[in-house]
């Protein structure tokens, strides 16, 4: 009893270098499930020099992402300064001041 192409689904492929490392996105492939997934995925990795650490599949339809006319929203806004390291590049002449203002005076 064999399966008809259009029953099979997509799965993407991720992969782990070192067990904390991030996840890497590697390639699409056609499975009938999950488990015939993460074999193929395997078998894929079996030939390759560099043995990554872990291997995960997902079905594409069960990744979720921002739609493209909601990505605007991730568009920097010019009024965030105070975010970027070189907006606080005043601070240590701040500091040098507030030293010079609150050093005891020598007596004569």
């Amino acid at each position: 009893m064999s399966k008809d192409v259009k029953d099979y689904d997509v799965y993407e492929v991720f992969s782990q270098k070192e067990p904390t490392g991030k996840f890497e996105s590697q390639f699409s492939l056609l499975a009938p499930n999950a488990d015939v997934a993460l074999a193929m995925a395997q078998e894929n990795f079996m030939r390759r020099e560099e043995v990554p650490s872990n291997l995960f599949v997902v079905k594409r339809e069960n990744i979720h992402f921002m739609p493209p006319e909601k990505r605007k929203a991730l568009l920097r806004l010019d009024n965030k300064d105070y975010r970027q390291p070189s907006h606080y590049g005043y601070i240590p002449s701040k500091w040098r001041e507030l030293k010079e203002k609150n050093a005891p005076k020598a007596s004569v």
